[in-house]
């Protein structure tokens, strides 16, 4: 095994060549015997057979068995393989990398790294796939996760910077967020920013999940599968404005590339978009740029290599940032208009630039063995500079207090998972095993200033901007923080008749270090190594019915700094998940419930004496259930409903009166409904429309649970038609034009819920 040393000669140079030396070698030790396997592997399929081959999800398809050893051909997992043209009458055939049909999703990767049915996964997972996206029109990543159970999304409301989210109570975008199975990790102010155009599919697995992934959120992670080049020629453009005056135009290209000697070999595709102009907030852009090119080589049936790369530029500033009183309750002088800037146009701004490369290699070894190795290299430069509110000055005039800011983040992060897949049975027992190795890297250049007393306050009904005041104190925080990461995992997905157990283990060593970046002097390191463990059983009845039960630990070594600039220590995790799933025979659709009980320790917290800061609590318990149900009812009909309850409260703590109290920012009801309608035939053939509702509980801007921000109910509105190759849609967010606030993190950081927002959009596909 790669020790964390030799990785981080790769990471300390930041270099995509000494990463992909350590795939090349991956490859060429596995390359021997993937000629040798193949040639004796018993495939069925000749030396000249190029086509991509249909994959099927028939749990029931016949195996071909080589003496007496069953041996099961893997089902793709490469879009490249599920659009395919195939012989005869076209058959959907779904993968977990590839669309789903409607609002549907039977397959998924993401809570085992194989390919496996929803019913057979004894855990919480939900599925957003491209006909939701496309019927819902969300602006960010945050909006597509508005109607998904256990998930509060948008926790800063229409806050533009980045992607918010919760899920089972505990924020989970810094540390959840994955792109095609690799973590994009941040702290401080280096955040990723993902593009709904440019997503097939989002997968949302709850509970921990470190023992296949590592570090990564107690509540679960969010995993964006990216769009890949398909078998069959997309040429789509679209644009579309706002009522803020926010405009853009997209486009999706992609298909086969003919070669000198025959087509099918090669695939592309290339997605991107430009979106420009205003928001609610005065002085705010949402500038977005962003481009992805991709490439599948197909050499023969068996082996497929696809290049993914982005690169994306975003321009906009921070917002809110308001009191208590004055949002959620009145000041002396009434409500802050929601249109308010606190900061001054002439300072403020909020830049990211991003860029990434990676590859995702399959070679299938025989008919009962997969051998994955998937690769990235992202860069993340952003810079944040502003006057934040930072409560009243004079509350009775409407003045408003600021302090100076400047932060400058930037951060590297490579991944390299290899994955060996092994497929057999023991007698009436069958087995999927899964052996994996993942290297992980991690570097932030982290420079981050304040200074209070020096900027005036400004009037929230009568500002005045233009005041440009520098930065004259030394920053608070100056240094270089790298963490090192190897992983081994070995988990046996075991299946017995109607039962289906996952057993899952797995050992993390870690490596973290402080540097100074001005002297380049270690002032802080740490080494950890922790094991994660997973077991899980699900019973499938022959009526639909799927009870299962799991528990799982979780490992977290967190990246970051304390209020006191010392490295913090890492979290750990357990919990405790029974439920239901439920697939009536003959209906395109599921409902699922569970309750669980999930424990946190060493969460980060913030300090109550800075809202800049963080610290670590002991320990903070969330306990609840979630119903979810999709469907597509009819042709015509789809729909999908979430509910979600739970209790999260701080259960260990320095601070006695902290202890059972509920974290600020964090709502503990939700329930969520969306039905899309489209006409197939008679006079009304193409036309369609959605609506959605949305309730988001009360929650807490102080600690001491006192001040509360009231529960809030929005409803969402979508208008399409399609006619040939042309759709259009009309899209509105809280159709009432409600104002609200949408939590707060403190009683002088509250932040304004999205107003109505209009979205006109016009596409042609040919």
């Amino acid at each position: 095994m790669l020790s964390i040393k030799s990785w981080g000669g790769a990471l300390n140079s930041f270099g995509l060549l000494r990463i992909a030396a350590l795939a090349t070698v991956s490859v060429v030790v596995v390359w021997p015997q993937v000629s040798v396997a193949q040639q004796s592997g018993s495939s069925g399929q000749s030396a000249g057979a190029q086509s991509l081959p249909p994959v099927t999800v028939n749990p029931a398809a016949p195996r071909r068995r080589v003496g007496s050893q069953a041996e099961r051909r893997p089902r793709r997992t490469v879009q490249a393989a599920q659009s395919a043209k195939p012989q005869g009458k076209h058959e959907f055939v779904e993968t977990p990398r590839g669309p789903i049909r409607g609002y549907v999703a039977n397959r998924s990767s993401s809570s085992t790294k194989t390919n496996t049915s929803i019913m057979e996964t004894p855990q919480s997972v939900s599925v957003i796939g491209t006909d939701q996206i496309r019927d819902q029109k969300p602006n960010k990543l945050d909006e597509v996760l508005r109607y998904t159970a256990g998930v509060r999304a948008g926790t800063f409301g229409a806050d533009t910077r980045n992607d918010w989210w919760l899920i089972r109570g505990f924020k989970s975008d810094d540390v959840g967020l994955f792109l095609d199975g690799m973590q994009l990790f941040y702290t401080s102010y280096a955040s990723w920013k993902l593009q709904p155009p440019d997503m097939e599919r989002v997968e949302v697995l709850r509970g921990p999940s470190a023992v296949l992934y590592g570090g990564s959120s107690p509540s679960g992670i969010v995993n964006v599968i990216s769009k890949m080049p398909p078998a069959e020629p997309i040429r789509y453009v679209e644009t579309g404005v706002n009522n803020f005056g926010n405009a853009y135009v997209g486009f999706d290209f992609g298909g086969p590339v003919a070669t000198s000697t025959e087509s099918g070999k090669l695939f592309y595709r290339l997605v991107g978009q430009v979106q420009n102009g205003g928001t609610q907030v005065n002085f705010t852009p949402d500038n977005n740029y962003f481009i992805a090119p991709s490439v599948t080589w197909k050499p023969d049936a068996d082996t497929t290599f696809t290049v993914l790369a982005s690169a994306s530029r975003q321009d906009t500033r921070g917002i809110n940032f308001l009191p208590y009183e004055g949002t959620v309750t009145n000041a002396p002088f009434g409500r802050i208009p929601t249109s308010f800037f606190v900061g001054d146009p002439s300072v403020d701004k909020f830049t990211r630039e991003q860029e990434m490369l990676g590859y995702q290699f399959e070679r299938n070894l025989s008919d009962s063995m997969t051998f994955r190795q998937n690769a990235r290299f992202a860069h993340v430069d952003v810079t944040y500079r502003g006057y934040i509110g930072n409560g009243y000055a004079n509350e009775a005039a409407g003045d408003l207090a600021r302090y100076n800011w400047y932060a400058k983040d930037t951060a590297n992060q490579a991944n390299l998972d290899n994955q060996l897949e092994y497929r057999f049975d023991t007698g009436p027992v069958k087995h999927t095993m899964l052996f994996g190795v993942d290297l992980r890297g991690y570097q932030i250049d982290d420079y981050q200033n304040f200074q209070f007393g020096t900027v005036p306050s400004i009037n929230v009904l009568n500002p005045v901007y233009g005041i440009d005041i520098p930065l004259t104190s030394a920053p608070f925080r100056n240094y270089l923080i790298t963490q090192k990461q190897t992983g081994t995992y070995l988990q046996d997905q075991i299946k017995l008749g109607n039962f289906t157990l996952v057993l899952s283990g797995r050992n993390d060593w870690v490596e973290t270090s402080q540097a100074d970046r001005v002297s380049g002097a270690t002032v802080a390191s740490r080494e950890d190594s922790q094991f994660s463990g997973r077991a899980g059983l699900i019973y499938n009845f022959d009526d639909g019915l799927a009870p299962y039960v799991s528990y799982a630990t979780g490992y977290n070594p967190v990246i970051g700094l304390n209020a006191e600039n010392q490295l913090l220590l890492p979290e750990t995790s357990e919990q405790v998940e029974a439920g239901l799933k439920v697939q009536p025979r003959g209906f395109d659709g599921y409902f699922t419930v569970a309750a669980f009980d999930l424990k946190r320790q060493n969460a980060l917290t913030t300090d109550p004496t800075n809202v800049l800061l963080q610290n670590q609590t002991g320990e903070v318990t969330s306990r609840g259930m979630e119903i979810e149900a999709v469907a597509n009812v009819t042709p015509e009909l789809k729909l999908i409903g979430a509910v979600t309850g739970y209790h999260i409260f701080t259960s260990k703590d320095l601070d006695p009166s902290l202890i059972g109290k509920t974290p600020t920012n964090t709502p503990e009801v939700m329930a969520s409904g969306w039905a899309d309608y489209t006409f197939k035939q008679g006079p009304l053939t193409g036309f369609g429309f959605g609506a959605g509702v949305r309730y988001v509980g009360s929650s807490w801007a102080d600690a001491a649970n006192t001040l509360e921000v009231p529960a809030v109910v929005l409803g969402d509105l979508g208008l399409h038609y399609e006619w040939k190759n042309w759709r259009t849609a009309l899209n509105v967010i809280n159709v009432t034009d409600r104002i609200y606030v949408a939590s707060c993190a403190s009683a002088s950081s509250c932040f304004y819920g999205d107003r109505r927002r209009i979205t006109a959009s016009v596409s042609y596909k040919w």
